[in-house]
C-alpha cells in the first residue's frame, strides 16, 4: 500500500521488454541512489505508480520483474514508449507502520493509462490534462482523488472523458511530471473505495434478482398488478 506522495526520483538504466509469446515480460533496472539503500529484496515499490516487487539491489541501484500483464496494462508497454533508459520515474516505498498518510489509499495497481492533453503554466503553478478510457471515466469524481503516474491528485475539473488537475510548484519541481508532453502515457489508479462500492451494488443487485426470480415475484410483475 502506498500513499501517493512521490518521495524519491529515480533514472531508468535498463529497460527490457518482451510483449508476445510464451516469453513474454520484461526486467526493470532503476538508478536510485536514494531509495536503493533503504530497500531489499522481496519488498515493493512504486515505480510510476505500479507496484513492483525488487528482485536486485545495490548501493545505488534497484531491479525488478515486469510480468506481461504490467507490460499490458501499463505505460511500460505503451507506444510511442515514454518509459526508457534515461527517463525519470516516481518513485515511492511501501508505507510503514506510523508513516504519515499524507495522499490517499494506492495500491499500485494500475487500473489502465491515460494520455496526456495539456500542460500549461499558470503563474507559479501548472494545469495538467489527462484524457482516460471510457471504461475508466466512472471513477473519476470532481474534487475526488486519482493516481497519475503514482502521484495523488485531486480532479479539480472534469468533463469530456479529461481530468484536469492543478499542479503546484513543489510537485512540478519534485516529479516527473516536469518530463511530461502532449500525447505521453501515464499510469492511471482509481481511487479502491470507488471500486469497492461498485462491486458491492452490483453484488447486491444481483442477489436481489435473483431473490426476485426464486419467489416468482418481479418488478414486472408488481408493475402489472398495479403496485
Amino acid at each position: 500500500m502506498f500513499t501517493g506522495i512521490i518521495e524519491h526520483l529515480g533514472t531508468i538504466e535498463m529497460l527490457e521488454i518482451r510483449p508476445e509469446g510464451n516469453n513474454a515480460g520484461g526486467r526493470i533496472s532503476i538508478h536510485a541512489p536514494t531509495l536503493a539503500p533503504t530497500v531489499s529484496v522481496s519488498q515493493s515499490v512504486a515505480v510510476n505508480g505500479c507496484c513492483l516487487t525488487v528482485v536486485s539491489v545495490s548501493k545505488r541501484s534497484f531491479g525488478a520483474d515486469l510480468s506481461a500483464e504490467t507490460i499490458r496494462k501499463t505505460s511500460f508497454g505503451a507506444e510511442p514508449r515514454v518509459l526508457k533508459p534515461g527517463a525519470q520515474v516516481n518513485l515511492e516505498a511501501a508505507l510503514t507502520a506510523g508513516k504519515e498518510f499524507g495522499g490517499h489509499i494506492v495500491q499500485g495497481h494500475v487500473d489502465t493509462t491515460g494520455r496526456v492533453t495539456k500542460l500549461e503554466r499558470e503563474g507559479d503553478s501548472w494545469w495538467l490534462g489527462v484524457e482516460v478510457p471510457e471504461e475508466f471515466a466512472r471513477y473519476v469524481v470532481p474534487q475526488g482523488s486519482i493516481t497519475i503516474d503514482g502521484i495523488s491528485l485531486t480532479v479539480a475539473k472534469w468533463g469530456q472523458r479529461v481530468a484536469k488537475i492543478a499542479i503546484i510548484p513543489y510537485t512540478y519541481a519534485n516529479t516527473n511530471l516536469s518530463m511530461r508532453k502532449i500525447g505521453d502515457a501515464v499510469n492511471l489508479e482509481a481511487d479502491i473505495l470507488g471500486k469497492y462500492i461498485e462491486q458491492h451494488l452490483a453484488a447486491r443487485e444481483k442477489a436481489s434478482a435473483v431473490a426476485e426470480a426464486k419467489a416468482g415475484l418481479t418488478v414486472a410483475k408488481l408493475v402489472e398488478q398495479g403496485w
